[in-house]
């Protein structure tokens, strides 16, 4: 049980802590001296929420800098269920977005990262409704894994336990599950099967993270009792950073850049309240680990250890951190010998840190292009420095999983930099590197992950490993990296990526909803891409019985790895309205290949490659329409200017330049994105522009807005006024309000059967409050709630039409939902009833 617990240990702390930051983590004397001390500190705390950007940087910043605690944050899911403000990615890619958005927070304020299989299936209201849909169990399980796994002695909730149904049921939830599981975490009855990894673990406090907010009102929260209260001061200043403690909580924050949390840091003194939910209260109630050892003390035959990093700490030289190694070697040789796995796992891989750092090692393997095939040769540039006068002898380097290995026997001099380079065949069964918990099919609440421990990981560990066999100052140590890719960027320099491995093809189908408003054929586009050199394939695409392919197959050859080539498919529909699938199979070799690769690229994150699904939706749709020219103002980003172009539409993406009366009178409709009075700034200055077009006669659509931020004063010809008012059950009734209104019977008969199917939500921040001129045409609501009848107000203005609607458009249409597509038709086709 030892061994097994200690090699999860190791993959915990090496992935955590290497593998997230590409590029070599290069570490000044300062940094160097900051993390000494952080060897002293054996104390660990977890924080605990639901969703990425949930968590409060500012106590975990606080926690990891200030008082050196080994800090974690345990995010539920991975916030796939959100928006996205900088680009068209959601669900799946917008979770690989979020995830790697908070690796990167946890790169700025110290934590670590861990999540839950819990899927992100949109806004919920009350947890009994998100404990159903995520299988209570099964979270409820990764987060007493979690527990048992990072072994805190205090653990901060964000979220308040005991306040079901008053904020996201999600929320809630977090804190619910936290509060159960941690007194079940020491119970050995309770999901035994972790036992064969680690052991039972029980926290010595659990606290809820409160503020004035959650009482309402500043005023309300300065008159609580506060007897059960902890206040501690994270204003910190750090001077040898040059920053406070707010000021790297707004960097690490503002690292959630999808969700447009950029963060504006503070300075001075700041209050964070921490009431006591189990636990033996803190003698000084400005100390969250007051009571708790967390020195080497705790650990048997660790007292030693601590006065020894003590006296490194005291004597160190920032001038010649070098200096500190020989006592460095000796406490890495004292840690060999404890008892304590958890705590001996995690300070090895400290202590080695420290060793590279003072002895300025640098180390890298970087591969010749940035992926490979599984049995692709690939060859790697190895490079070693030491910048030290302390004898570094380079025995020898191992290339994992192939078991291959360069015996060396190289005594490295003072800042003489050595590089060789090894060619290696891959193995032919080596594990891809897509996102692991894609790998299987996820249900709405839950993601399908069957080894224990890849649970909680936050990215996929990288097997392709080399390992640098060293003798330091007469120590052997090793030192593990994965291999890297890197280039020279003629504007950024160097710049590295992670090194994928990808399957030899892949195919993606250009669009991921096909809709047929008629018989007519449509062409479907297949994208076959070559993952490695000289690929002969035999395309296909599958479909159901009840609609037809030409052709059936097409043959190609792709001799240059990376090549792409274009196969077109003429798929005839059903004749009946139907929802189906069909799916490209690409034969290399006489193995079949269904997924497409996607590339995720931003500056803020690791470039990412994702491996998914490449099967399409097909809809036949029983659909009329009237008009034909729609210009289309983006907004966050959304898929819909494709969508309406499927079935007939002339879409035009309007800029700036492009709002003018003269242009705008050319359409039939102007439909404004999803947030586009959010993220478009200069709106302001063409809202007169965009009205005047609605008197003369246009129609304009605005898909919903948040209350935040709004780049204008007034959304309508008339007064409107938004809410946080959503439907956030996908069936919940749809009741007409106005049910002979022309936007429910023209050019399609709009009834109950056009809201089936529907997709996560049926709308989001519905206006609460409208002028009189407006009609409401539709209402809904959540189970137990009152009316919200402001997902779609239509007002006649002028000669023209102003909607404004908050159903989710944005998720419906790219889903290939019937019934949205009839219903969004007849908002483009108001008042063209002949």
């Amino acid at each position: 049980m030892m061994k097994r617990y200690t090699a999860l240990l190791l993959l915990l702390a090496v992935f955590v802590s290497v593998l997230q930051a590409q590029a070599p983590k290069k570490l000044n004397s300062s940094d160097i001296h900051d993390d000494i001390k952080r060897l002293n500190v054996l104390g660990t705390a977890l924080y605990v929420a639901a969703h990425p950007d949930d968590e409060n940087t500012r106590l975990i910043a606080y926690l990891s800098n200030h008082l050196r605690m080994n800090t974690g944050y345990l995010s539920l899911t991975r916030g796939d269920g959100g928006q996205n403000l900088i680009g068209p990615e959601i669900r799946e890619l917008l979770g690989v977005i979020r995830t790697q958005e908070l690796l990167g927070a946890r790169r700025v304020d110290g934590g670590k990262q861990m999540f839950s299989r819990a899927n992100d299936f949109g806004y919920s209201k009350h947890p009994d409704e998100t404990l159903a849909i995520w299988n209570k169990k099964e979270v409820l399980s990764d987060v007493i894994w979690a527990i048992r796994k990072f072994r805190p002695d205090v653990i901060v909730n964000r979220f308040d336990h005991r306040s079901p149904g008053r904020t996201h049921g999600h929320h809630t939830s977090s804190a619910m599950l936290s509060f159960e599981a941690f007194e079940m975490a020491a119970d050995p009855n309770v999901y035994p099967e972790q036992l064969k990894y680690l052991d039972v673990w029980q926290a010595k406090r659990l606290f809820f993270n409160t503020s004035w907010w959650f009482y309402g009102s500043r005023d309300k929260f300065a008159a609580a009792d506060k007897s059960k209260m902890l206040s501690v001061d994270v204003g910190t200043y750090y001077p040898l950073k040059g920053k406070s403690n707010n000021e790297i909580a707004a960097e690490a924050r503002s690292m959630h850049k999808c969700q447009g949390f950029g963060s504006t840091g503070t300075r001075g003194s700041q209050s964070e309240y921490l009431e006591l939910l189990k636990g033996d209260m803190p003698a000084d109630k400005e100390d969250i680990f007051d009571g708790v050892n967390t020195t080497w003390t705790r650990v048997k035959n660790g007292a030693p250890i601590g006065k020894l990093v003590s006296k490194i700490d005291a004597n160190f030289r920032h001038d010649n951190p070098a200096a500190s190694v020989p006592d460095l070697i000796k406490v890495y040789k004292m840690i060999q010998g404890l008892e304590d796995d958890h705590w001996k796992t995690i300070k090895l891989e400290e202590t080695k840190a420290l060793i590279k750092a003072c002895l300025g090692l640098y180390i890298e393997a970087v591969a010749d292009d940035a992926s490979a095939t599984p049995g692709q040769r690939v060859e790697l540039a190895i490079e070693a420095i030491t910048r030290a006068d302390v004898e570094v002898n380079l025995n020898s380097v191992d290339y994992q999983p192939m078991g291959l290995d360069s015996t060396l026997n190289l005594r490295m001099d003072n800042n003489q930099s050595y590089k060789f380079y090894k060619k290696i065949i891959l193995p032919a069964d080596i594990d891809l590197t897509t996102p692991y918990w894609l790998n299987n099919k996820a249900t709405l609440g839950m993601y399908h992950v069957e080894d224990q421990l890849m649970r909680g990981l936050p990215e996929t560990p990288r097997t392709f490993q080399v390992r640098f066999n060293m003798e330091i100052a007469g120590e052997a140590i090793d030192f593990t990296l994965p291999v890297v890719y890197k280039k020279n960027d003629p504007v950024d320099g160097e710049v590295y990526q992670p090194f994928e491995l990808v399957p030899p093809v892949s195919a993606s189908i250009e669009e991921k909803v096909y809709v047929f408003p008629n018989d007519l054929a449509q062409t479907v586009r297949v994208l076959v891409k070559s993952g490695r050199a000289d690929v002969k394939a035999k395309v296909q695409l599958c479909h159901p019985d009840s609609w037809k392919v030409e052709p059936e197959f097409v043959n190609i050859e792709l001799g240059l790895k990376g090549a792409e080539e274009t196969i077109e498919f003429k798929i005839y529909p059903s004749e009946k309205q139907e929802i189906e699938f069909i799916v490209p199979l690409v034969s290399v070799d006489g193995v079949d290949f269904t997924n497409s690769l996607t590339s995720i690229e931003y500056d803020h994150i690791p470039t990412q490659t994702v491996l998914q699904d490449a099967s399409a939706k097909v809809v036949k749709i029983d659909l009329k329409k009237a008009g034909d020219k729609i210009g289309y103002i983006m907004g966050a980003g959304d898929e819909i200017p494709q969508n309406l172009e499927q079935i007939g539409y002339n879409v035009s993406i309007l800029e700036d330049k492009d709002i003018n009366a003269d242009n705008l009178k050319k359409f039939d409709a102007v439909i404004m994105g999803v947030r586009a009075y959010n993220t478009v700034d200069r709106l302001k200055y063409h809202q007169e522009k965009l009205m005047d077009y609605v008197e003369n006669g246009g129609t304009m659509i605005v898909q919903y807005n948040t209350t935040r931020r709004l780049k204008v004063k007034d959304l309508g010809p008339y007064p409107l006024k938004l809410s946080r008012d959503r439907v956030s059950m996908e069936d919940a009734e749809i009741r007409f309000l106005k049910p002979d209104h022309e936007v429910l019977n023209f050019p399609n008969k709009i009834s109950q059967k056009d809201f089936a199917g529907w997709v996560q939500e049926r709308g989001l921040y519905f206006p609460d409050e409208w002028d009189e001129r407006y009609e409401a045409i539709l209402s809904s609501n959540d189970k137990g709630e009152s009316p919200k009848d402001g997902g779609l107000l239509i007002a006649k203005y002028g000669k023209g039409y102003y909607i404004y609607t908050g159903y989710s458009w944005f998720r419906e249409l790219p889903a290939g939902v019937p019934g949205a597509y009839r219903l969004f038709t007849n908002l483009i086709s108001i008042g063209k009833r002949p």
